[in-house]
């Protein structure tokens, strides 16, 4: 598994989501996760409101795996909190506070490795967010912190004030789904849908500039959760670059989808939502894909995306 650069350490290339175990009994979760190990990934996703109701799929990995100590040092655990579903975003003080220590209990640990903060809270007070963050790692119950779905500037605003570093941030990528990345390469062209600007000035960009890993979700998604891409027939010319690709490689289709997002030098995390064993085997299989700089592009212009 590649390894990029994640704040002062490296990380695998590929993560495990756990946004849909809720229905998983133990063992399902456990063939998971040992798949995922063994295909060199030891860095799984989680936020407080996956399954339904807070807490619930951190709590069903914290039951299923019941890691000792000496394993739960081998991964890295990653959650989100700000969301409160249906009602608003937090960012308050008091909010992050208590769904950390939600976390912290139902994954049974004594420390979460990264937490970001989830979509943007418009009434955040940057000075509360700081004080949330540095209480928490002095505290040994946070190690690193990060955002979500977050723009430059609202990245900048958080600065002001947050002195941890920030060093992720989750954001939307897939072939098909590539406005930061294909907006900026018809910048300034008027009347051009693709050159409309949608991440709040250069995400990629500014992420790199910063020493930020953007985190890759739903990389094999062909929009906003309205399918995959993969083998869908409103997607001909792409499939067939991808699986053309996908022989000469001798890796499944889902691994040209992996490697189109780790070819990018910002060097980027993919995010696997997926709780299929042998799609996590095949989709890691990508990382190792090196595509050539003409591949790249062949499958960007497939995915029906333009250049100037």
């Amino acid at each position: 598994m590649r390894s990029v650069p994640f704040g002062s350490a490296e990380a695998p290339a590929v993560i495990a989501g756990m946004m849909r175990i809720i229905d998983k009994d133990d063992a399902q979760i456990r063939d998971l996760y040992q798949t995922a190990r063994d295909a060199g990934i030891d860095f799984f996703d989680h936020a407080d409101i996956y399954g339904g109701r807070m807490h619930a799929c951190e709590e069903r990995f914290g039951q299923a795996l019941n890691l000792s100590g000496a394993e739960r040092s081998e991964i890295t655990l990653q959650t989100k909190c700000g969301i409160v579903p249906g009602k608003m975003f937090d960012f308050s003080y008091e909010h992050i506070i208590t769904q950390v220590e939600g976390s912290l209990r139902a994954l049974r640990t004594d420390y979460i490795d990264v937490l970001l903060l989830h979509r943007p809270d418009a009434l955040v007070e940057p000075d509360e967010v700081a004080r949330a963050f540095d209480e928490l790692a002095a505290a040994g119950k946070v190690r690193a912190f990060g955002v979500s779905n977050h723009t430059p500037r609202q990245i900048d605003l958080l600065r002001t004030a947050v002195t941890q570093p920030l060093v992720a941030n989750q954001l939307q990528l897939s072939i098909t789904h590539a406005p930061m990345i294909a907006q900026p390469i018809t910048m300034n062209m008027a009347g051009e849908q693709q050159s409309i600007e949608r991440d709040g000035g250069g995400i990629v960009d500014y992420c790199r500039i910063n020493g930020i890993t953007v985190q890759a979700w739903s990389p094999f998604q062909a929009g906003f959760f309205n399918g995959v891409f993969l083998g869908n027939p409103d997607y001909p010319e792409l499939n067939a670059v991808i699986d053309r690709l996908a022989e000469k490689y001798d890796v499944p289709p889902i691994a040209i989808a992996t490697a189109w997002i780790t070819r990018h030098p910002a060097k980027m995390q993919v995010v696997l939502g997926t709780t299929t064993p042998e799609r996590v085997r095949d989709a890691a299989a990508g990382a190792d894909v090196e595509l050539t700089r003409p591949e790249w592009y062949e499958l960007f212009l497939a995915a029906g995306h333009r250049l100037p």
